[in-house]
């Protein structure tokens, strides 16, 4: 299975941990049901005031549709400073190193 790993991240003020996970309960649902979505880890490092996440999209095109959906999400909840990298895996190399969503 090929894999296209999205990283994203943005500046943020909380809420973190548990308090994230029910608040964006929502949001959460609506991801997994995108075009091509394989998996989300949601990120947040609330030291650096940052979240995001790393995706597993099954293709480069779903990967950048979604990254200018959610960008226009993020815009009208009036976040800035959005960074989105798509990155092809090597899947042989991450096979070795154990990715979970790629061992047999």
């Amino acid at each position: 299975m090929s894999i296209t790993i999205l990283q994203v991240d943005f500046p943020f003020a909380g809420p973190w941990g548990a308090e994230m996970a029910a608040a964006m309960e929502g949001l959460a649902r609506s991801i997994a049901e995108e075009p091509g979505f394989l998996f989300k880890y949601w990120t947040e490092n609330e030291a650096e005031g940052l979240a995001g996440g790393i995706y597993g999209f099954s293709n480069r095109a779903d990967a950048e549709r979604y990254i200018e959906m959610h960008s226009a999400r993020l815009h009208g909840f009036g976040v800035s400073g959005i960074r989105a990298i798509v990155f092809d895996v090597n899947e042989p190399l991450s096979r070795i190193d154990k990715a979970p969503v790629l061992q047999d």
